[in-house]
């Protein structure tokens, strides 16, 4: 790639890809002593993988460990209450997945009060802040979360599913949901989201939302304008009104709850000090990696396959 174009950063949403590998039956792994390391092998095979095959020059690592105590909680406190709080097994592997980020030279961050995705939200603003304009990466988040899809600003920007190999620019999120991805909060608060338990406004669907979207542009010029609602030359109009306006409130909390924050500045919070140039890959360290396995006890089968990629890696 030539210096006059600037290299994607890459931003991976970690629970992904952790969580994929814990619940996998195609990815088993134990430690010498017979506990679960499914999880961290998994998660450290994609990493490895994924270094290997794209060469990044820049990239972090965002994971997740707000669940029941992150602010969107306060909100509402059914929110996500369809997940569960790790065990003690799985518990030990986050802390290791941390570790082994480390140890391939790969910024990483957590937070108890924000999601990863407002750790990708926060960090994708950051890479946007450079002098030149020339120089403006692409921002790639690996992911196949689609509420990310509201942080593609740029036509380069992405959301790349990579085990899917399928990638998301805003012509795609624009195709799929009939909405700009800035919008997607918007259409989120009308529609909900059953994986997050965000309720949305009780009636109305992908297609009302589109119309009314592509009318009002937003959920406040929405309300703003409810009256000529019942007008519409829509099937039910007159009910989608009296639905909106019964349940304002609950569009706009759900509306806030997929609102992802792109400008977290809470002293406690590393990502908010960070800065473009500090998402550089750093150096692999082979003598840490090499505690690494020994200090998890990974088996003899999985020390193999994690050290043929790490060679992979190093040369």
């Amino acid at each position: 790639m030539p210096d006059s174009v600037a290299a994607p950063v890459y931003l991976v949403d970690a629970s992904i890809y952790i969580f994929q590998s814990h619940f996998s039956p195609y990815v088993e792994c134990f430690d010498s002593r017979g506990e679960d390391l499914s999880a961290l092998f998994g998660f450290s095979q994609f990493l490895l993988q994924f270094m290997q095959r794209n060469k990044p020059r820049a990239m972090a690592v965002a994971h997740d460990e707000s669940l029941f105590c992150g602010f969107r909680h306060k909100l509402c406190p059914d929110y996500k209450s369809n997940r569960e709080l790790p065990d003690d097994n799985l518990a030990m592997q986050l802390k290791a997945c941390h570790e082994i980020c480390a140890i391939l030279g790969l910024p990483s961050f957590a937070s108890r009060e924000y999601e990863a995705d407002d750790i990708i939200g926060t960090l994708a603003s950051r890479c946007r802040q450079v002098t030149d304009s020339a120089s403006l990466p692409a921002v790639e988040i690996v992911s196949r979360d689609k509420d990310l899809g509201q942080l593609l600003l740029g036509e380069g920007d992405c959301v790349w599913d990579y085990n899917g190999n399928k990638r998301r620019y805003r012509d795609d999120i624009i195709q799929e949901f009939g909405v700009s991805p800035e919008c997607l909060p918007d259409y989120l608060g009308l529609v909900g989201d059953s994986v997050d338990c965000i309720s949305g406004v009780p009636g109305v669907g992908p297609v009302k939302a589109k119309e009314l979207l592509g009318r009002y542009g937003t959920l406040e010029n929405l309300y703003a304008h409810l009256d000529e609602v019942k007008t519409l030359p829509l099937r039910g109009a007159a009910s989608l009104a009296r639905k909106l306006a019964e349940h304002q409130e609950l569009a706009e909390l759900s509306k806030l709850l997929a609102t992802i924050i792109c400008d977290i500045d809470a002293e406690a919070e590393s990502c908010a000090k960070t800065r473009a140039e500090d998402l550089r890959v750093g150096d692999f360290s082979e003598a840490d990696f090499a505690h690494f396995l020994r200090q998890y006890r990974f088996d003899a089968a999985a020390s193999r396959r994690l050290n043929y990629l790490a060679g992979r890696l190093a040369g």
